[in-house]
């Protein structure tokens, strides 16, 4: 399948590319440059970012992290993943996607794959958003039940992260290897 929910990798038509420039050759190929480098380590700092949320969050359920310090982490990282995430979406489907798909019209399908990921994520990050505005409003409140809100701002996140990282792997093993092939500077 193709949707982000039930797919497990690219399909093997998306991955013609991906065997003639395997991951573990990229960062050594003529090709690889500093934009290139930059967009995967934006890969990295949002998985690390949602690393460190959910961190935070089994910190306060299972070991008593302070509630105040949670909740402005849970602002702070929230805030910072969901508007990043939200941006370097649409710099890539109103830019990078346009050009890789015209430069790789083989792979074209790829690209609209990946923009009905980041419609499908939109629907996830504002669920997401709704999870840890509830828990910061719990926060806030000395009669409600902090451990549930958490909880299930805590199960989004997991959720989350397993689409967060279907789609970005999927992204870098199209993406990459286009730029790759193409020598494209943007």
């Amino acid at each position: 399948m193709d949707d982000l929910k039930h797919r497990d990798g690219l399909p093997d038509a998306l991955r013609i590319l991906l065997e003639k420039y395997p991951r573990d050759m990229w960062e050594s190929h003529r090709n690889f440059d500093g934009l290139t480098r930059f967009w995967l380590e934006r890969h990295l700092m949002f998985r690390r970012a949602l690393a460190q949320w959910q961190g935070d969050t089994r910190a306060f359920l299972d070991k008593g992290r302070d509630p105040r310090k949670h909740g402005q982490m849970t602002a702070r990282l929230g805030g910072f993943l969901i508007n990043e995430l939200h941006g370097h979406h649409q710099i890539e489907d109103t830019h990078y996607f346009p050009v890789l798909s015209e430069s790789e019209k083989r792979l074209a399908h790829g690209f609209d794959l990946l923009d009905a990921d980041h419609h499908a994520l939109d629907g996830e990050l504002a669920g997401l958003t709704d999870a840890a505005n509830t828990h910061l409003r719990a926060l806030q409140n000395r009669n409600a039940d902090t451990k549930a809100s958490a909880g299930a701002m805590l199960a989004r996140l997991d959720g989350f992260q397993t689409f967060l990282n279907r789609h970005l792997v999927d992204e870098e093993e199209l993406v990459v290897p286009v730029i790759l092939h193409h020598a494209l500077k943007f």
